[in-house]
């Protein structure tokens, strides 16, 4: 049973609730959810040991890899399920420890945070589609997130800072959110599903940026290094994955490098997000180097983790 409701923990287990009497019960009970972590799902259940996460990606018919979520009460056999289910439907899986958006979800956010932190600074949006599309992703920047939709990401920033700050965290504010914010609640511009957003709409077509970003956000710099804000995007996405591998989420090289070229359109012409960062030019050191420079500049989501700063001194030793 593959469950698809929207992102509410609530209607997801009352979902399970109610098919529990029409499903047998040695059953794998999958949640399709793109965020919501696997554990507290699995509290909806009786049986938490079959219970696991397939996250699949828009579009399905097209999109080849399914992120396999590993629970922390998934057994060995629901895992080895999931594995042939995702293999049945000839896609591509790949596997990761539960957290808070996973693997994908996490890393694809910082990607197009940073795009809209750039329309905060005042860079205008037509600069920012072109370093987004130079630097090889398949869809610019703030194209993509008006077809994920604003306030998707906005409801999953909100639960997230909730549990941050639920569980005594302080919660640092990304210089997106209130571009993201100004759009939604001002100008009740929510994305392409809905018509309006970074870009206009007629009859579903995309026609154009809208004007009001410039005009209302006074995003209208064009001198600009395109290559610098490229570079920015696949930095921080870098960065994250390697917080992923910190905290566990992330297990494998592979399945990272992987998973961020099919499932979240990091550029292949890098090899994937972490081959990037081993092939960025002086290695992991280099790749540390440009990334304090750029925390020097843009602020601490540029920090790169001890784990990173550890192997760049370790090369450069042996160099």
């Amino acid at each position: 049973m593959i469950e698809a409701v929207f992102e509410s923990v609530e209607l997801k287990h009352r979902v399970f609730q109610e098919a529990a009497a029409h499903v047998r019960p040695d059953a794998l009970l999958c949640s399709n959810t793109s965020t919501l972590p696997i554990t507290e799902l699995a509290k909806g259940v009786d049986r938490p040991e079959d219970f696991i996460g397939l996250h699949f990606f828009s579009p399905v018919d097209k999109m080849p890899l399914v992120e396999i979520i590993r629970g922390e009460r998934t057994s060995d056999a629901a895992l080895a399920k999931a594995f042939d289910v995702t293999l049945g439907i000839k896609k591509t899986p790949i596997v990761v420890n539960d957290s808070r958006g996973f693997f994908t979800s996490r890393v694809i956010g910082t990607f197009l945070n940073e795009g809209i932190a750039m329309l905060a600074e005042g860079i205008d949006p037509q600069s920012i589609e072109q370093a987004s599309a130079q630097a090889g992703y398949p869809a610019p920047v703030l194209q993509l997130m008006d077809e994920l939709t604003l306030t998707l990401p906005r409801k999953i920033r909100q639960q997230t800072r909730a549990a941050v700050e639920a569980a005594g965290g302080t919660w640092d504010p990304h210089p997106s959110e209130a571009v993201i914010d100004r759009l939604v609640d001002e100008f009740d511009r929510k994305g392409k599903a809905s018509g309006a957003g970074f870009y206009e709409y007629e009859g579903g077509k995309r026609i154009r940026l809208w004007p009001g970003l410039r005009s209302e956000l006074g995003a209208t710099n064009h001198d600009v290094d395109l290559r610098e804000l490229g570079e920015r995007m696949l930095f921080v996405e870098a960065i994250e994955t390697q917080k992923c591998f910190d905290e566990g989420v992330l297990t494998s090289v592979p399945d990272a490098n992987i998973g961020s070229i099919f499932g979240i359109g990091f550029p292949a012409w890098t090899g994937g997000v972490v081959q990037y960062v081993e092939g960025y030019p002086g290695g992991v050191a280099g790749f540390v180097a440009r990334a304090d420079e750029f925390a020097a500049k843009y602020g601490s989501r540029f920090a790169v983790p001890e784990s990173l700063r550890a192997r760049a001194k370790e090369a450069a030793a042996v160099a």
